[in-house]
C-alpha cells in the first residue's frame, strides 16, 4: 500500500509539503515554510514529523518560500538525498533562502523568533540540487519516475507527474499541481494539461472565486498611476520579489512606452526583487511568445525611463527625499516585513496617496487587515491612521481561479480515482471540492493536517 502524508498545505495556503511512501522509497514533494499569524509560523520551529535521513528524494514544484523555506532544516537531521527542480527554480531557491536567513537574523536579534537554519546549511542543501528541464522523464529508481510540466505560476514552476510502476505492468500516476498559473499574465507561458492521473493533489487558493479580466488589471494600475499624478501623491505597491514585481515592471514598461501617463520616478525598492530580475533576464528562453518577441525587437522589458533600482539602505532612505508624484514597489507582498513597512508608515496616513495591492493577502497578515478596511494599524510599533486610498488587483494573481482550476482538472483524460484539494484556506478548498464532486463526478476531499491517505 502506498501512503501519502499531508504535512502542510492542508486547509491552509502555506507550509506545503507531502510525503509519499511507496514501500521501497520515501519521496518528499516540497518542504515549505508556514506563513501567516504568529501561531502558524511557530510550526516552523517544530521537529519534522518524519525522519529526514530516511528521505530518498525531494521534488520541488517551485521556489516560493511556502514550498522551499524549510529545506535547509533537513540537513541537521541527516538528509543527504537528491533534490530535483527546474533550473530557474534552483537559482531562485538560493536567493529566497539567503534572503530568509537575513530576515530571520534580524528578527532573532530582537528576540522575535529563533533561527531556523544557518548559512552552511543553505550551501549544503543547494549542493544536493539536480536541475531537470520540462518534459524530461527522469527515472529515480527501478520503479519510480517523474516528469515536470509547465505550471505557469512563476518562472520555472512545475506540475509534477509521478509514475510508480508495479507488478504485471501496472502503474500508478500521482499528479501534484503545485501552484497553477493564471493565464494570460505577463512574461510567463501558459500552464500545461496532464494526460492521465490516478490521484491528483490540486491547489485551491482561489477555489471559490473568479479573477478580473487581464484588460481590467491594466486599467486599474493605469488609473492608480493617473490618480497619483493628479493628486501629486505616492503610489505604494507591496509586492513579492519573485514573479509579481517582474510582472508589474513589465506592465509599467508597456504603459510608459505607449505614453499612457507622464513620466514619473518608479522605484524598485527591494534588493531581492533586483536579484530575482537578473535571473529572469538569464532565463528569458522560458518567457512566453509576447515577451520573447519584445526582447527580440530590442525592447529591454526591465529598463525604461523613470525606473530606478535601489538595492542599498542608503538609496532606499533617499526615496523619501524625492518629491511626489512617485511609485514605490517594495516587499513584502503581504506587508509582513521588508521595506514596504517603512513606506506605509510614512505615507498611509495621507489621503493623497494610494496603496495598490497586487498579491494575495493571507488571513492574519497586516496586508489583510488593511484590505479588510482597518482604519488604524500598527506598523513598526507605531499606530497609524489609514487615510490613503486602498485598491486591490486580483487579475495579477499568479494562481488560477476557480474556472482555471476546473478547466485544468477537466483536461485530464484518464478517470481519476480521487482528487485531494490542498493549498487553500478551508472555505475555498471546501467550495472547490464540492464543485469537483458536482460537476466532474470525481471523489474529492479536503485533507486535514497530518492526515495519511492510502493510495490503491
Amino acid at each position: 500500500m502506498i501512503k501519502l502524508h499531508f504535512l502542510g498545505g492542508a486547509r491552509i495556503v502555506s507550509g506545503n509539503s507531502y510525503l509519499l511512501e511507496t514501500g521501497s522509497k520515501k519521496i518528499l514533494i516540497d518542504c515549505g515554510l508556514f506563513q501567516g499569524p504568529p501561531g502558524l509560523e511557530r510550526k516552523n520551529q517544530e521537529p519534522f514529523s518524519f525522519n529526514p535521513s530516511e528521505i530518498d528524494f525531494i521534488i520541488i514544484t517551485h521556489s516560493h518560500l511556502d514550498h522551499i523555506g524549510r529545506l535547509p532544516m533537513l540537513i541537521e537531521d541527516g538528509f543527504k538525498g537528491k533534490i530535483f527542480a527546474t533550473p530557474p527554480t534552483k537559482d531562485f531557491t538560493y536567493l529566497m533562502l539567503e534572503d530568509t536567513k537575513k530576515v530571520l537574523t534580524e528578527k532573532a536579534r530582537r528576540g522575535d523568533v529563533m533561527m531556523l537554519f544557518t548559512e552552511s546549511e543553505i550551501h549544503q542543501i543547494m549542493d544536493l540540487f539536480v536541475p531537470i528541464e520540462y518534459h524530461k522523464e527522469t527515472k529515480i529508481s527501478d520503479d519510480i519516475s517523474f516528469e515536470f510540466y509547465e505550471a505557469g505560476h512563476i518562472l520555472g514552476s512545475a506540475i509534477i507527474k509521478l509514475t510508480l510502476r508495479q507488478a504485471q505492468g501496472k502503474k500508478l500516476t500521482v499528479v501534484f499541481s503545485g501552484d497553477l498559473g493564471n493565464y494570460p499574465v505577463p512574461i510567463l507561458r501558459s500552464l500545461e494539461n496532464i494526460d492521465e492521473a490516478d490521484y491528483v493533489l490540486v491547489e485551491s487558493t482561489y477555489g471559490d472565486r473568479l479573477h478580473e479580466k487581464r484588460e481590467k488589471t491594466r486599467d486599474i494600475i493605469e488609473d492608480a498611476v493617473e490618480e497619483t499624478i493628479t493628486k501629486k501623491g505616492v503610489l505604494m505597491i507591496p509586492s513579492f520579489a519573485l514573479e509579481r514585481a517582474q510582472q508589474v515592471i513589465y506592465d509599467l514598461n508597456e504603459l510608459v512606452e505607449n505614453e499612457r501617463f507622464q513620466p514619473l520616478p518608479i522605484f524598485i525598492d527591494s534588493p531581492l526583487a533586483i536579484e530575482v530580475t537578473k535571473i529572469y533576464e538569464k532565463y528569458s528562453d522560458y518567457f512566453n511568445k509576447e515577451a520573447s518577441a519584445l526582447i527580440k525587437s530590442g525592447d529591454d522589458i526591465f529598463k525604461f525611463p523613470g525606473l530606478k533600482f535601489t538595492p542599498s539602505v542608503k538609496e532606499s532612505k533617499q526615496i523619501s527625499e524625492i518629491a511626489p508624484p512617485k511609485i514605490i514597489i517594495a516587499g513584502s507582498g503581504m506587508s509582513q516585513g521588508g521595506r514596504i513597512l517603512h513606506h506605509e508608515l510614512r505615507y498611509l496616513s495621507d489621503e493623497r496617496n494610494v496603496l495598490l495591492m497586487v498579491t494575495y493577502q493571507a488571513v492574519g497578515t497586516l496586508g489583510r487587515q488593511i484590505l479588510d478596511g482597518a482604519k488604524e494599524v500598527e506598523i513598526l510599533d507605531q499606530k497609524i491612521n489609514i487615510r490613503a486610498k486602498i485598491e486591490s488587483i486580483t487579475g495579477y494573481s499568479a494562481h488560477a481561479d476557480q474556472k482555471g482550476i476546473m478547466n485544468w482538472l477537466s483536461s485530464i483524460r484518464k478517470p481519476i480515482k480521487k482528487i485531494f484539494v490542498v493549498q487553500g484556506e478551508e472555505k475555498p478548498a471546501n467550495v472547490l471540492a464540492q464543485l469537483i464532486r458536482d460537476n466532474l463526478g470525481i471523489q474529492a476531499e479536503v485533507p486535514q493536517m497530518g492526515e495519511i491517505a492510502e493510495l490503491e
